[in-house]
């Protein structure tokens, strides 16, 4: 098959289009005709020899967690998905990659919607269950308020949407030129950084969303960005437990929580998935693309990928690669 790979570490140049031996669905798994493949952090952090995981990686390298396409191939063990079906996911964590190919092995999947494009629904599968995980772990329901920083990025986007369908009040970080992004999410936008506990607590009297600062037992938090807010985030909900963070490893030392999934042996949030496919057939969710690339343009793609302002998602077109969809 042909696939996006990296035979050495460094800048975006070093991605190329070239042949791999096709992988096969082992236990659980199921294969598809890849469509498209979002662009992840983790993409652009291997590829760059910046990750931890480099040590362990096997070069050349094929990109990508989250793929959309069709189902070739199923193992004996897996129901509910068929031959010639049309779904997207994700990868198996641990293989670090994969999905940038002609085939992709999913471990985990939902049926995609006509309401889906293969691009968004190629860029869906992490930033679902990154934010379905994280929102479970804080209790999010209708009747709470959750306050999202970092709110306009892949995952960011994803929560605030998953959050409102749940019934939440969602107040959402982000720069001032996402504002008008994120109100159309469904998040009531306010400007990140220093001042945001007293920013939002004037946004709850201008708005008179009937929140107490701290925001009492309503009140919880969410750290998608990593970018040293857990401060101002605590100073909002006046309770570190109430805060939980995604990317901030200085999180647990000031008693907030740090999610990692199945890294830190956490459940998953794959069950998010059938409930984004529900909720984007009703009109309700959508994935934010930013950009999208051929496979021969992955260099470019990954570029992209690291600029600003991210707000949405990149994405591979692979309908360039021999047979796909």
């Amino acid at each position: 098959m042909f696939a996006v790979q990296f035979g050495r570490f460094g800048p975006p140049e070093v991605l190329e289009v070239g042949r791999r031996a096709e992988p096969h669905a082992g236990p659980g798994e199921i294969r598809v005709r890849a469509a498209a493949a979002g662009v992840s952090p983790v993409d652009l952090a291997l590829r760059a020899g910046s990750s931890p995981s480099r040590d362990t990686l096997a070069l050349p390298h094929v990109p990508g967690v989250d793929a959309s396409g069709i189902v070739d191939e199923i193992d004996a063990g897996v129901d509910g998905v068929a031959v010639g079906d049309e779904v997207f996911g994700s990868v198996d964590i641990a293989r670090l990659g994969g999905a940038s190919a002609q085939f992709a092995v999913l471990a985990f999947w939902a049926a995609k919607p006509a309401s889906m494009s293969w691009a968004a629904a190629g860029a869906a599968g992490t930033s679902v269950e990154t934010a379905t995980r994280a929102l479970d772990a804080l209790g999010v329901a209708a009747g709470t308020t959750v306050v999202i920083d970092g709110a306009a990025g892949g995952v960011g986007s994803i929560a605030v949407q998953l959050a409102a369908a749940r019934g939440a009040r969602v107040i959402g970080t982000g720069r001032p030129g996402s504002h008008a992004f994120l109100a159309d999410l469904g998040a009531v936008p306010v400007a990140y950084g220093p001042g945001l506990a007293e920013r939002v607590r004037a946004l709850s009297l201008d708005l008179d969303l009937d929140l107490d600062l701290d925001l009492g037992p309503a009140g919880l938090a969410l750290d998608v960005a990593g970018a040293g807010g857990l401060d101002e985030l605590i100073a909002i909900t006046g309770n570190p437990a109430a805060v939980l963070t995604l990317a901030d490893f200085t999180g647990p030392a000031r008693g907030v929580r740090l999610s990692l999934g199945q890294y830190g042996g956490e459940p998953d949030g794959r069950h998010g998935l059938a409930l984004a496919a529900a909720l984007s057939a009703q009109g309700r969710f959508r994935v934010p693309v930013r950009d999208v690339f051929p496979a021969a343009r992955a260099a470019a793609a990954h570029a992209a990928a690291a600029r600003g302002p991210r707000q949405g998602k990149v994405v591979l077109d692979l309908a360039g690669l021999p047979g796909s969809p």
